[in-house]
């Protein structure tokens, strides 16, 4: 199909909700410019406007939402604007009301479909049944991250059914690339000289499964560093039932893979853990984060928890306050539960007002801090090995990067106040910590990382008290 006459071959793109929204974005970003057209960050030099949605909460609904009535705003006369992804999955007739000049709609199976929505002379859509999106084979993609880090989506879907969740819904079940295709896009990826690539998928233990495979992460993680090199293999997200021994014993084998979890748990109260409809007890969580300490030192473990789920009392949240000062965790990404209609658990009894939700929040959060603190005081005189991403954006006399227990974006980073040593951004350095700053460390660059310590063992690493 050609490109229409005077239709401009400006793009400007916004992507929203998770990282594997980004990958998909990704693909169609690499779509486009293999078709000839051109990225652009100025939305009013943008002939087409594409914005990824997201459609998990409410709260990213209303941002879907706020993000496409700014680009109509802002938009030059003529630009037409397409919108793809989760809300249009689920939420299609809801868009059509509110924005009656939305250009294309595409499903979020449907990204490979980006350029028949560019080329429609008339307002159209193409949303399948396919409620993810896989690449498969040579599709393009242009990689948006900074050089030194990637995401490779490994699954779409969910086999699990959480009471508040409503991703079964809108992703489908679980899908898992077969292990070739993965391996071809982690080839690729360390082709292009990316350092960090990370793992992600709603579950990546449940990778393989719908195909019945037995230990398909572990046997694709091994796979992976039969590679030669010195990069990083980051996981997101595992969940505490899928951690096994295996993996743990894979991991504690190659410092290439990060000592970094990020293991959503929600709650710790086993009333609560059976009405959200989760696989895991009280005391196997606790038993898994002592195994990962033990068999791990030094790894970093970040979750996920909720408060204000339907019929949580008093003494169920005070449960939840006190698991996170015994049994501390580097990083808490702490939650109001929220109300989806399609959710089951929308339809128990005992929901909570904002203002109780709200105050949990904040009493949660503040645990967190106090122990966050004191984590990161630990690392005060340690030398870790942190990637310097480039300069901060407060000011051009410091700068940025992260050590293997900092996933980019979600996390902390490694604020350098004196990078005289750094010769280029993307690099890996030896930084002393000097100082913390909430969830920030402080350090200065003491040198480049050594030869000979390209692959550490993982005992080398910083042991957490």
């Amino acid at each position: 199909m050609k490109r229409l006459k005077n239709s401009g071959n400006k793009i400007h793109f916004v992507s929203l909700g998770c990282s594997r929204n980004l990958v998909d974005t990704e693909v169609m970003l690499g779509i486009l410019l293999k078709s000839g057209y051109e990225v652009t960050d100025q939305v009013k030099k943008a002939d087409f406007l594409v914005v990824n949605t997201c459609g998990f909460l409410a709260s990213a609904r209303q941002e879907s939402c706020d993000s496409i009535d700014s680009l109509f705003e802002g938009k030059k006369k003529g630009a037409k604007v397409i919108v793809a992804g989760c809300m249009v999955q689920k939420h299609k007739e809801e868009l059509k009301t509110k924005f009656p000049d939305i250009h294309y709609f595409l499903g979020s199976g449907d990204m490979e479909k980006i350029l028949e929505a560019v080329h429609a002379e008339e307002a159209g859509e193409a949303v399948t049944s396919a409620r993810s999106y896989l690449e498969w084979g040579e599709v393009p993609r242009q990689l948006s991250t900074p050089k030194n880090y990637a995401y490779l989506k490994i699954a779409e879907g969910c086999a699990k059914q959480c009471a508040f969740c409503i991703i079964p819904k809108i992703k489908g079940p679980l899908r898992s690339k077969a292990q070739e295709q993965v391996l071809k896009e982690f080839d690729a990826l360390l082709k292009q000289g990316v350092h960090e690539i990370i793992l992600i998928a709603q579950d990546l233990g449940d990778y393989g499964k719908e195909r019945k495979e037995i230990a398909g992460l572990e046997n694709l993680i091994r796979e992976m560093l039969k590679r030669e090199g010195n990069f990083w293999i980051r996981f997101l997200y595992l969940y505490p039932d899928e951690i096994t021994e295996e993996l743990l014993n894979i991991m504690a084998s190659d410092s290439r893979i990060c000592a970094y979890l990020d293991m959503p748990l929600q709650h710790i109260n086993n009333q609560m853990l059976k009405a959200m409809r989760r696989k895991t007890s009280r005391e196997q969580i606790i038993h898994t984060i002592q195994t990962l300490r033990k068999k791990l030192p030094g790894a970093v473990i970040r979750t996920s928890l909720m408060v204000g789920f339907p019929g949580e009392t008093e003494e169920q949240f005070e449960e939840l306050v006190q698991f996170v000062k015994e049994h501390p965790l580097d990083n808490i990404g702490i939650f109001k539960y929220s109300r989806e209609e399609e959710s089951s658990s929308a339809k128990m009894e005992g929901h909570l007002s904002e203002d109780v939700k709200q105050a949990r929040f904040e009493k949660l959060a503040k645990t967190q801090m106090e122990v966050v603190r004191t984590y990161n005081r630990s690392y005060i005189k340690k030398t870790l090995q942190v990637v310097i991403e480039g300069y901060h954006p407060d000011s051009p006399y410091l700068m940025r990067g992260r050590f293997y227990g900092q996933c980019p974006e979600i996390d902390g980073q490694v604020i350098i106040n004196d990078g005289r040593l750094v010769d280029a951004f993307g690099k890996i350095y030896e930084v002393e910590i000097t100082d913390v700053a909430d969830y920030d460390l402080i350090g200065k660059v003491v040198g480049p990382l050594p030869v000979k310590k390209a692959a550490p063992s993982k005992s080398s690493k910083l042991k957490m008290a």
